[in-house]
């Protein structure tokens, strides 16, 4: 999998990276981060996109984390939705 680029990656740290996720998300597609309790890495996008269940509320994406916030919580920001 080509390594995705975002405003919160860097591609030469081993701390954060960008994954392939499924994120749980019962609001839908609004929000850009995500505790890391509602989230689950994959090792591709394909895997992802296979474990995903829209109609469930796990939606497939990539995303940047986990980074801990201000607030000593671990988060992931969204870089894209891989569904539609």
């Amino acid at each position: 999998m080509p390594q995705s680029t975002s405003l919160f990656t860097d591609v030469e740290s081993k701390v954060v990276g960008t994954s392939a996720v499924v994120i749980y998300s019962p609001a839908g597609k609004k929000r850009n981060r995500f505790p890391e309790g509602v989230v689950e890495v994959y090792p591709s996008e394909t895997e992802a996109l296979a474990h995903a269940d829209p109609a469930k509320s796990r939606h497939a994406a990539l995303a940047s984390g986990p980074s801990r916030s201000s607030e000593g919580f671990k988060l992931f920001y969204l870089v894209r939705w891989l569904e539609d």
